[in-house]
């Protein structure tokens, strides 16, 4: 791990066995655990727990007070939100030892978390998918999905911007930012123009 293609703050800790890719910046009070590969740009904020094993693909944006904790992978611009969580355990104990038994989860490319949201293990959050502030996601999460809420429900979809698409009667949007065209057809969104 050589220290010159990344910064981190002197009160951060980096374990052994890590990689961290060109132009990461790590800031004050963070903990990256052993074996995890965190990818080029990204931007870890104050006092982020990030455990054992953890992929971040290239720039991930995750702010203060966040835990990655071991069996999540989040793809390339991914951002987190601060103070959220994921989980990787359905039924903790304190007394009963599931390591090894962690659940997977995926944040696909582009996706957002809002702050303070939870994301209980197992369920994957689809490509430029949206989690608002505060949900808490129970269930897989489609592509482009706006999700709220305590359990979250999906009440619109996104652009990759992160505009709200509202769609016409043929089902084609305009980003109102990009001003690029999505179509929503089986209840899944794709992007028109490049």
């Amino acid at each position: 791990m050589a220290k010159e293609k990344f910064s981190a703050h002197p009160t951060a800790i980096i374990d052994e066995g890590c990689e961290i890719g060109d132009g990461t910046k790590i800031w004050y009070f963070s903990h990256i655990m052993p074996n995890c590969k965190i990818g080029e740009n990204c931007n870890i904020g104050q006092n982020v727990v990030i455990s054992p094993e953890v992929i971040l693909g290239n720039n991930v944006k995750v702010q203060n007070n966040v835990s990655i904790y071991t069996g999540v992978i989040c793809e390339n611009n991914v951002f987190l939100g601060p103070s959220m969580v994921f989980t990787n355990v359905i039924n903790p104990r304190s007394a009963v030892n599931r390591r090894g038994q962690y659940a997977k989860t995926i944040v696909k490319e582009g996706a957002s978390i809002g702050a303070n949201a939870t994301i209980v293990c197992g369920h994957d959050i689809g490509r430029f998918a949206f989690i608002g502030a505060g949900a808490v996601v129970t269930k897989h999460v489609p592509d482009y999905a706006l999700v709220v809420g305590n359990p979250a429900k999906q009440i619109g979809w996104m652009s990759e911007f992160g505009s709200r698409l509202v769609f016409d009667k043929n089902g084609e949007a305009r980003c109102e930012e990009s001003k690029e065209l999505y179509r929503l057809e089986n209840n899944k969104v794709s992007k028109l123009t490049p």
